[in-house]
């Protein structure tokens, strides 16, 4: 690796690309370090530095700055950063398939009561009992200040000092391999943070200067070191760490004029790197719906469109995004669980009529991942409800069993397993003018929406520089000793327990063809052929009201909502039966 300091015998080699730099010092303390000026614009120094030592670069200008690629900030993003000691690995660990995949997303600092590393790793059996077998972190990447959501980091490389330490990192990461948990890091390559990104002093080149993204300046991926910077950064936290795979935020918003997109150079350098030694798996969010970028190189695509008719099913919603899904959502949720997006190409109303997505019906069940709720469905609300204070219990577990036992990769948000109610609110931690801007931005961002068109009511939206806004995000884990959370609890481990032993096995290879029909207004099947040549299939009303006239199922019943007979024709209302076709179980 270029980027980042580097073991050198009983020293340290440093490296910054510094293209508009007239002169670099290494500075250590009292010791000043001249670095070479070499090709591309890099400066170089081999020094005599071991681990632990606190150093900056120092400009002609007399700017001190830290390192781009620092691993470990000494005190916050504007101070020195940090040499670091060497990481051990557990090499013995091979990861797991991707079908075998369920996500569950959390936030370090309000995961646990103590927001670290440590804390967290103390939770992570109870989520291996409970059938999770992938823990997805956001972003660790340090940024300003001690409190945020990670995607305003500045030093892509190095971990937030309010979670831990390096050592921090590795000791959960090998917690989570004992318990044979895979673990995936959220990572930002569309944009720095507002505060504390020195990047621009000495390598413009970093940013486009004719295209913005919502967040900031794009970075400029025609540039060839950026690329580096960007590659490198990916293969740190797989390679040093042994985190098993990527989520990588807001693809839509890389803006890439290169022949060869960077998403595609990333894969492929991930790829070659650990070739068919490890399981690493690669996951985009992408706005745009493009899946030319699935079934080959990234294995999966979050699916807001599955979130966000679901959203509607559940609540009756129609604000924002949501207007695009409240014309027959049944039918919309059905051609998502078919065939991936519902938009693959069709006009958005809530975009002006621009056309969206491409075709995904082609791709199999597994290229996405599927969700009820996450960070940004719950957290970019204005008052940071969960589905659980926005609809009945019985919609939400309806909703659930359908995500849990479906084909595609299921994701749960934190505390979602037990029907958590305690907000997840947008919360970070600048100063001055920038925090002044960020409140105001948040409060008219919702005075398009009905319900903040008063001025008066958009004054209720939490301030999100205030402490509490974060304090008031953490899980409450006091609800567990609730019968209704136990209860709650073992619904989804039991739910868990049927993917793993009666889905799990027939999904890797499994081709993309689904049967629906359609019951009533709110009534369907769907049924797929599994790869090992058993049928899945599943059945739901998802109203308030029985329904009548839904067949019995053709195969096993293996679970079904509580006082839900399948044997009958009567479904009651938000009700699903999941049924698998044993006559099929031994077919070649």
């Amino acid at each position: 690796m270029r980027f980042g300091p580097k073991p050198l015998g009983q020293g340290t080699r440093f490296d910054l690309w510094a293209p508009d730099a007239t002169s670099v010092s290494l500075v250590a303390g009292s010791v000043e370090i001249p670095m070479a000026a070499g090709s591309g614009g890099w400066f170089e120094a081999n020094t005599a530095l071991g681990a632990a030592t606190a150093y900056g670069f120092r400009l002609a200008s007399g700017l001190l700055v830290p390192d781009p690629a620092s691993r470990r900030q000494a005190t916050d993003v504007h101070g020195s950063s940090l040499v670091p000691a060497p990481i051990a690995v557990d090499t013995a660990w091979r990861g797991r398939p991707w079908a075998e995949t369920v996500l569950y997303e959390l936030h370090l600092g309000t995961f646990t009561e103590e927001g670290t590393l440590r804390a967290a790793a103390r939770e992570l059996p109870a989520l291996a009992e409970l059938g999770i077998t992938a823990v997805e972190l956001m972003p660790l990447a340090a940024y300003s200040g001690s409190r945020g959501w990670g995607y305003d980091g500045v030093l892509p490389y190095a971990v937030q000092n309010s979670y831990g330490t390096l050592e921090d990192l590795a000791a959960f990461v090998a917690e989570a391999h004992r318990l044979e948990l895979m673990v995936f890091l959220d990572v930002v390559y569309n944009h720095f943070g507002p505060d504390g990104n020195y990047l621009g002093a000495y390598a413009k080149g970093f940013f486009r200067d004719d295209i913005t993204t919502p967040w900031g300046p794009a970075i400029d991926f025609r540039e060839p070191a950026v690329r580096r910077f960007v590659i490198e950064n990916a293969l740190y936290w797989l390679d040093t760490f042994g985190i098993d795979g990527l989520r990588l935020d807001a693809v839509h918003a890389i803006h890439d004029g290169s022949e060869r997109h960077i998403l595609s150079e990333l894969a492929e350098a991930v790829r070659d790197h650990f070739g068919d030694d490890r399981h690493i798996h690669l996951v985009l969010e992408n706005d745009d719906n493009n899946a030319s970028f699935l079934g080959g190189a990234y294995d999966a695509q979050w699916n807001d469109d599955y979130h966000h008719v679901a959203h509607v099913i559940a609540t009756g919603e129609d604000d924002g995004y949501y207007s695009d899904y409240t014309d027959d959502p049944i039918g919309l949720l059905l051609k998502s669980l078919a065939s991936g997006f519902v938009y693959q190409g069709e006009p958005s109303a809530h975009r002006d009529g621009e056309r969206r997505g491409q075709k995904s019906g082609h791709l199999a069940p597994q290229a996405f991942v599927n969700f009820i709720q996450n960070h940004d469905q719950i957290g970019n609300r204005a008052l940071g409800e969960r589905l659980t204070r926005l609809a009945a219990p019985e919609a939400v577990q309806a909703l659930q069993a359908l995500l849990l036992t479906s084909p595609q990769v299921p994701m749960l948000f934190m505390g979602e397993e037990w029907g958590a109610e305690t907000p997840f609110l947008f919360f970070c931690d600048f100063e001055g003018e920038l925090a002044d801007a960020v409140r105001e931005g948040r409060r008219g961002e919702f005075a398009k929406f009905k319900a903040f068109a008063d001025p008066a009511m958009r004054e209720r939206i939490p301030d999100p520089l205030d402490p509490r806004s974060m304090s008031a995000s953490r899980l409450d884990r006091a609800d567990l000793n609730k019968p209704e959370h136990t209860a709650w609890r073992a619904m989804i481990a039991e739910l868990l327990r049927i993917r793993r032993d009666e889905i799990v096995p027939g999904l890797a290879g499994m081709a993309p063809d689904a049967r629906t029909r359609r019951f009533g207004g709110r009534g369907f099947s769907i049924a797929w052929h599994l790869a090992d040549g058993r049928t899945l299939e599943l059945q739901a009303n998802l109203g308030s009201t029985p329904l009548d006239g839904m067949p019995k199922p053709e195969g096993r019943t293996v679970w079904s909502t509580p006082g839900t007979d399948p044997a009958t024709r009567g479904r009651p209302p938000w009700s699903v039966v999941v049924a698998i076709d044993a006559a099929r179980e031994t077919s070649g």
